[in-house]
């Protein structure tokens, strides 16, 4: 699986942040594999797809979230790659990490 925005593609899942889009090899919805969504500033959600399916992110990262003023919302990956694209839309402080589904 993988994702196509502004003419490129990326096989593999992906971290979308106000500094860039990355490819976010250490998939993983915990401190480390968010790494660096903490290091970024400014940003007030962090829209968090899950794959094909919810799945609730793990309560050790939703505090770590809440200490960085973050909210995380997690969701199925096709439906975070549309509320990132409305919420980037309005201008909001958002970010995305986005599991690639095959």
């Amino acid at each position: 699986g993988g994702f196509r925005f502004a003419g490129m593609s990326h096989r593999g899942s992906i971290l979308c942040l106000p500094s860039g889009i990355y490819g976010w090899d250490d998939a993983r919805f915990d401190e480390a594999g968010l790494a660096k969504v903490f290091e970024e500033t400014g940003i007030e959600i962090l829209i968090a797809g899950t794959g094909r399916e919810l799945v609730p992110l793990p309560r050790p990262l939703r505090e770590r979230l809440a200490e960085a003023g973050i909210v995380g919302e997690p969701m199925s990956t096709g439906a975070a790659v549309r509320t990132f694209n409305v919420l980037l839309a309005e201008e909001r402080p958002v970010a995305a990490a986005l599991l690639a589904v095959d």
